[in-house]
């Protein structure tokens, strides 16, 4: 047994442990990450997010589900990188690069008495080939029916999805608050339609400029907030013509500002990034 020392943080809710690397490695992290995150006899998150070198970037950021499995891309969790590199000093500047399994993303940091407070990522452009996404389909899937099969029989749904760097299946409805998605959220996530398991949202238009979701992620269960989801929202609201490309999404734990520039194509993220405590654990 060794002691760990992490760090606390969270995006508008999603939560993770986030442990230096610069220096010393951690061994069996995905083992690790299934121990911290569980809410009852661990530090309790939804994963495991490690900072480490980087050969084309300011620092890389590895990240585990609460699962212990790996995941591409975390958009709440690279604002808390860019805020945790910055307020410890091992980075500098009010822009830095971010290397990640999806590619390098781009931070900008706002401060707030000498400490990181939002953070605007560009997200890059969304990825919409099935084949890329992945999903098993070829050319782009937009309110396509899916069938899901239930307990006492299959629905339809119609899906847009989406590559953020990570795989999404967006939902648009009329009602989600009384959706069971302790039972339906699986049944995306382990669909065969996704070859590599799915982040399913559930989404109801609040009007032009304003959504309401909650979120699915593969690995860690319906969580307070996802921001590559967020992201993956706009493009499919504005994909099937329901929303502007600047949009105010309203998750569980907080609100982020999407806007899918028209210019560049690109996907621009903001929203808070908090620091919650700092400790050592036994691993």
């Amino acid at each position: 047994m060794t002691r760990l020392a992490f760090t606390k943080m969270h995006g508008i809710g999603n939560d993770y442990v986030y442990v230096d690397c610069t220096e010393n490695d951690l061994p069996n992290p995905g083992d690790v990450a299934r121990r911290i995150s569980l809410r009852r006899t661990g530090i309790g998150s939804d994963g495991l997010i490690l900072i480490r070198p980087s050969e084309v970037a300011d620092c890389r950021m590895e990240m585990y589900n609460a699962d212990g499995s790996r995941g591409e891309m975390c958009g709440n969790g690279i604002r808390c990188v860019g805020k945790y590199v910055f307020d410890h000093g091992i980075c500098s500047g009010d822009t830095l690069r971010i290397e990640t399994d999806a590619g390098v993303k781009t931070l900008q940091l706002r401060l707030k008495e000498g400490l990181v407070a939002e953070v605007t990522v560009d997200m890059g452009e969304p990825e919409l080939e099935g084949a890329a996404i992945p999903v098993a389909a070829t050319g782009r899937v937009i309110d396509a029916p899916l069938e899901i099969a239930g307990e006492h029989r299959t629905e339809t749904y119609r899906v847009t999805c989406v590559s953020m760097g990570n795989p999404h299946c967006v939902i648009f409805a009329k009602q989600i608050a009384e959706l069971d998605l302790e039972k339906l959220g699986p049944r995306f996530e382990h669909h065969s339609f996704f070859p590599k398991r799915v982040n399913t949202e559930f989404v109801r238009v609040d009007g032009p400029k304003a959504v309401t979701m909650r979120v699915w992620e593969r690995g860690s269960g319906e969580t307070a907030a996802c921001g590559t989801g967020a992201c993956a929202v706009v493009v499919a609201g504005v994909l099937t013509g329901r929303i502007e490309r600047r949009c105010r999404v309203h998750l569980n734990g907080g609100d982020l500002d999407i806007e899918w520039n028209e210019n560049d194509g690109r996907v621009y993220m903001t929203g808070p990034a908090v620091e919650v405590f700092r400790g050592e654990i036994e691993v």
